[in-house]
């Protein structure tokens, strides 16, 4: 699994009939701080990922890769390998909070 951060969409209109009504965005995985672990930072690469939970731009999302994206009922017939699972309200790091969806 991993964090990002949703860029955008993408647009296919020519693609295999079972993903046709799937929504792609674009997402850039997330990391945190090397220096002093105060906050994520952007990795600087991207992904398409599918989407059946229903985020929108600018929010935090946990993504899994590979088999893995195949693994919820909403995605376990798509030739996928990069799924959003989840919409991320809060990062902790011991007693410090890295990142607040509430402060965002």
């Amino acid at each position: 699994m991993f964090l990002g951060r949703i860029k955008g969409s993408l647009v296919s209109t020519q693609k295999v009939d079972v993903m046709v009504g799937q929504k792609l965005l674009i997402v850039e995985p997330l990391r945190v701080n090397e220096k002093d672990q105060s906050d994520l930072q952007p990795t600087g690469r991207s992904f398409v990922v599918v989407d059946p939970v229903g985020v929108g731009e600018g929010e935090v999302v946990l993504c899994v890769q590979g088999s893995s994206a195949r693994f919820t009922p909403e995605t376990k017939n798509l030739p996928i390998d990069a799924a959003v699972i989840g919409v991320v309200d809060q990062v902790q790091l011991g007693t410090n909070t890295i990142f607040n969806a509430s402060e965002d």
